[in-house]
């Protein structure tokens, strides 16, 4: 797979199938990701990935004592119009595809609530950092799980990122045994393999058309 394939083909894989994944193919990713881009070399992320039984008893823990204060906000670009819109295309398509109406607001909760599980994925990473650091190394973050995800799609694997779990911080620093002062939860993210047949994984999705988002200036 080359790369314009796998970032093509890379999207939020809600639906998992019910497989492993070989250890040797995530130390595989995780070590060629250690060369994605970082200003001044500061390598600000870290990350614990579970599956297995440690998986089940973290969600289990997640279930339990349920959502907490989120340490940042991933909601605000909802305030201006065009924003908005986006979101609401997507989730219209998602819960479309699910067969779930607008109306339907106990459909959409239990959906949702499906983030807990990581929708079944048999492996969840969990991304955190030190607090200071700040929105260069949240941007250089940002790059390095996208360099996950498209490595995952060279070996024929599947990824949901979960800001979800950033509503989970003190559960998480907790059951991983991180200092809550120092650590800031970021994300998580889903790994296994797609299932090729399930409707939430294959609506069409809408991305902004390429010249209203970039200019060409002295070509």
């Amino acid at each position: 797979m080359n790369v314009t394939e796998a970032v093509k083909s890379r999207r939020s894989v809600r639906e998992f199938l019910d497989k492993p994944v070989d250890l040797e193919t995530i130390r595989r990713v995780m070590d060629t990701a250690r060369w994605a881009a970082s200003g001044c070399n500061y390598q600000p992320w870290e990350a614990s990935i579970l599956t297995g039984e440690s998986l089940k008893e973290l969600q289990a823990k997640l279930a339990a004592d349920g959502p907490q204060k989120p340490e940042y906000d991933w909601t605000a670009p909802g305030q201006e119009e065009a924003y908005k819109k986006r979101l609401d295309a997507v989730s219209s398509g998602m819960f479309g595809a699910m067969g779930i109406a607008r109306e339907d607001k106990a459909g959409r909760m239990a959906a949702m609530g499906r983030n807990v599980t990581s929708f079944d994925a048999p492996v969840l990473l969990l991304c955190y950092f030190p607090r200071l650091m700040k929105e260069a190394q949240w941007s250089d973050t940002g790059m390095w799980l996208q360099t996950v995800a498209l490595l995952l799609r060279e070996e024929g694997l599947d990824s949901c990122f979960q800001e979800f779990m950033g509503l989970y911080p003190k559960t998480i620093r907790d059951f991983l045994g991180l200092d809550h002062d120092r650590y800031m939860v970021f994300c998580g993210m889903a790994i296994g393999y797609r299932d090729p047949d399930a409707p939430v994984n294959n609506f069409e999705r809408e991305r902004v058309p390429l010249d209203d988002q970039v200019k060409f200036l002295g070509f």
